[in-house]
């Protein structure tokens, strides 16, 4: 599934969801007054733009993840390197560590992930 990247509002909406799901829509309208000023019509139509999109569903007034916050930054990852770098992780990888200078931890546990992968395969 490639899901649109979520703008600046939409994701400090979906953190609100991802941080307390599973969640009533009346508790849902609540918190989006006190951190984003919201009135209930706004929250009802962005929630429903994102349940449109497979993040969420608002199962009978019960708002659940369909799309954890870790598996939507993984997706939004492999879309950036798909079209930014042709899909090569070793292309990324490079461009990443060229702008700077990775600590000797930061190898360490690439080349961990690397031997993880390999195990794996």
């Amino acid at each position: 599934m490639e899901t649109k990247r979520l703008g600046a509002i939409e994701t400090r909406f979906a953190e609100l969801i991802w941080a307390n799901a599973p969640l009533s829509s009346p508790e849902l309208v609540r918190l989006c007054a006190e951190a984003l000023g919201w009135k209930k019509s706004t929250t009802y139509t962005v929630l429903k733009k994102l349940c449109d999109r497979g993040l969420f569903v608002n199962d009978h007034g019960t708002v659940r993840v369909l799309v954890t916050r870790a598996e939507y930054d993984s997706m939004q990852s492999t879309q950036f390197v798909n079209e930014a770098f042709s899909g090569s992780l070793p292309a990324f990888l490079s461009a990443f560590a060229a702008g700077k200078k990775l600590t000797p931890p930061e190898v360490d546990e690439l080349q961990r992930m690397i031997d993880s992968y390999r195990e794996e395969g």
